[in-house]
């Protein structure tokens, strides 16, 4: 999938699910977001991001580039990411997550 920036991911997501089921997948995106996270703060700062942007093989990206990613996925405008707004935002860069969340959801409930 291509970011604004250009950038082709590969969505693993869908497969992830499959693999690991809807809790097992929610606990990797968890275990994602703390890989990223400023351990101090608890949050993903633009700081946090281009130190460990390495981990997610974006380490050629340039500043503007991660600033664009934190700003995407920053909902309620505090510069920074928590762990809900890290998982809706890579939920939103997984178009086929997306088409498949309801299901994903409702497995996750029932378990």
């Amino acid at each position: 999938m291509a970011a604004k920036t250009g950038i082709v991911f590969e969505d693993f997501f869908p497969v992830m699910i499959e693999k690991l089921g809807a809790e097992g997948f929610m606990d990797e995106l968890c275990n994602g977001f703390r890989l990223l996270m400023d351990g101090e703060k608890g949050v993903i700062t633009f700081e946090s991001l281009r130190k460990n942007s390495a981990v997610l093989g974006l380490q050629g990206m340039g500043d503007d580039e991660l600033m664009c990613m934190l700003e995407e996925g920053d909902l309620d405008g505090d510069g920074k990411l928590n762990q809900m707004e890290f998982c809706v935002l890579m939920f939103r860069l997984s178009p086929d997550l997306m088409n498949g969340s309801r299901r994903w959801l409702e497995e996750a409930v029932m378990n």
